[in-house]
């Protein structure tokens, strides 16, 4: 049915319903034969029908982009709301897919569309496309659609999906940050060594004396550059290429580096906090929506982001399902700091759990959000000052020969 879907074209409508009333919209559909049939079975008289023009140069119409998480998590906003308004799930899907300006949504929004009318659940639906919708989102669908509270499940589902991709947005600011700043200053390095410098080794040559250590180091460094820089970056994308390649493939590999970064000076709090956020938000809308706790750790394992805590995860499920309470399992991994602990057994004395996660949720993603600002007023003046060192240091070495002919002249 994806299949299908993805090479429908779109359909300009006008018409009369039921009670004659003029309506028009527009319509995907493989031919304008299935449109008019499909728009009949909808009480839709149609009138006028014709492909919808395509945009002189592309422009001013939907275009087709990669789906993202945070589309995804729009999508789930808007159902959740339309269904609390009393809107029925076909006609959602009908109403948030045609107004959609990304074409590669509209496709798979319609697509649903399509599974559902056909008889299939909403969960169903959801499975056709595992690339857009995890395990998590559909086990908690599937929850909604058993208990009939399908709109309260979905506006949960909304929520967590809205927390968890901001939550990934401070973990990039976090790290992507110091990385562009480093790549700037190598950069500007390289422009240095590569065109500036070759400039003062000709006059240097023409003094006829030896060069002090300092300026003939990076004169030497220029000259390497200059002939190796093919092999540098050569070098430097092959180790990137071979560690992107085993880090997805070697399980070992990931809880190594997982670990190291937990480790990491600033970097690792963060990594550490957005872990238990993870956790306890996930936890939260698995056990709101009514999943067994067992089975809701299954998902939440998956979901934490780092082997460190996914492994602590698995040995906290294999412990209460023989029986025993979830904070003593939690206690047991040693990993998880004592707040987190206490505020999970008292949720689970008072039989609040789900709210005293949600608390636990949002205290660590406010901790998270308050350390990547940290993280960036702190690595402003650190950057600055390693760049001034080192273009400062060129510029001094640069000029040592110019400074000792001073002195020997004076």
């Amino acid at each position: 049915m994806a299949t299908k879907e993805k090479s429908a074209p779109l359909f300009v409508w006008e018409g009369a319903d039921r009670n004659g009333n003029r309506k028009k919209g527009e319509i995907q559909a493989k031919n304008s034969a299935l449109a008019k049939a499909q728009l009949r079975r909808e009480g839709i008289n149609v009138l006028k029908m014709k492909p919808k023009p395509k945009p002189l140069f592309g422009l001013g119409g939907p275009r087709r982009k990669a789906i993202t998480a945070l589309d995804i998590a729009i999508f789930s906003r808007q159902l959740a709301t339309m269904m609390k308004a009393g809107v029925p799930l076909v006609q959602s899907f009908e109403i948030v897919g045609n107004g959609h300006e990304n074409l590669a949504m509209q496709e798979m929004i319609l697509g649903l569309k399509a599974e559902v009318e056909g008889g299939s659940s909403l969960t169903e639906a959801l499975r056709k496309y595992p690339l857009l919708f995890d395990d998590l989102y559909c086990n908690l669908v599937q929850a909604g659609e058993h208990a009939g509270i399908l709109d309260g499940i979905l506006d949960k589902v909304a929520t967590y999906k809205e927390k968890s991709e901001a939550l990934k947005a401070k973990i990039k600011k976090a790290m992507g940050y110091p990385i562009a700043v480093i790549v700037i200053a190598i950069i500007v390095v390289s422009i240095l060594l590569i065109f500036v410098i070759p400039v003062f080794d000709g006059m240097f040559k023409s003094f006829g004396a030896d060069l002090p250590a300092p300026t003939q180091f990076v004169v030497n460094l220029s000259k390497f550059l200059q002939e190796w820089w093919w092999a540098l970056i050569g070098a430097i994308g092959g180790a990137i290429l071979t560690f992107s390649y085993f880090h997805k493939r070697s399980k070992k590999m990931r809880e190594t580096v997982d670990r190291v970064m937990l480790k990491v000076a600033i970097i690792g709090p963060i990594m550490e906090k957005a872990a238990i956020a993870r956790y306890a938000r996930t936890l939260q809308t698995m056990f709101a929506a009514g999943t067994p706790l067992v089975e809701a750790l299954t998902s939440v394992s998956g979901a934490v982001g780092n082997i460190v805590f996914q492994k602590a995860v698995e040995q906290i499920q294999q412990e209460v399902s023989t029986g025993t309470q979830l904070y003593k399992a939690m206690t047991n991994t040693n990993i998880f700091p004592n707040m987190v602990i206490q505020m999970t057994m008292i949720g689970e004395e008072s039989g609040s759990l789900d709210t005293m996660l949600g608390k636990v949720a949002d205290f660590y993603e406010a901790e998270v959000d308050n350390l990547v600002d940290s993280l960036t007023s702190l690595m402003e003046p650190i950057i600055m000052s390693v760049l001034g060192i080192i273009i400062g240091g060129i510029v001094v070495a640069m000029y040592l020969p110019i400074f000792q002919m001073g002195k020997v002249i004076g």
